[in-house]
């Protein structure tokens, strides 16, 4: 089993930036795929991040795309996602979630999430 758990959240500014974390445990996910989603009330969980098990290869969501960064270090089972420019249409439940399926590649899809964190709430004001 991997628990994740999220770090980071709070309330910003619009025009601020934040960094999540998101720490693994309970075994390595060195050889996983990462990636991040976030869920607004009211509405379906989105896609905003990915990376590759080694970092190589990241593919962003159309909404975060140009203004984020996801990155990892496996020596501290740790993922990141920065955010800049952060908008009021960001505020949302940021998920960190974790892919047995092919690490090699990034994963877009709820489905081929194996394991979830509890959420950490961002909100951002104007």
């Amino acid at each position: 089993q991997v628990r994740l758990v999220e770090s980071g959240g709070g309330l910003v500014q619009a025009g601020d930036s934040l960094r999540l974390s998101c720490v693994a445990s309970g075994r390595t996910t060195s050889s996983y795929a990462m990636g991040w989603f976030r869920q607004a009330p009211g509405k379906e969980r989105e896609f905003v991040a990915a990376i590759s098990r080694n970092g190589v290869t990241t593919y962003y969501g159309d909404s975060v795309k140009g203004r984020s960064t996801i990155s990892r270090d496996n020596a501290k089972n740790t993922v990141y996602l920065q955010m800049n420019s952060m908008k009021p249409e960001d505020t949302a439940v940021y998920y960190c979630a974790a892919s047995i399926v092919d690490g090699n590649y990034v994963h877009t899809l709820l489905k081929d999430y194996d394991y979830w964190g509890q959420g950490t709430q961002v909100t951002v004001s104007s």
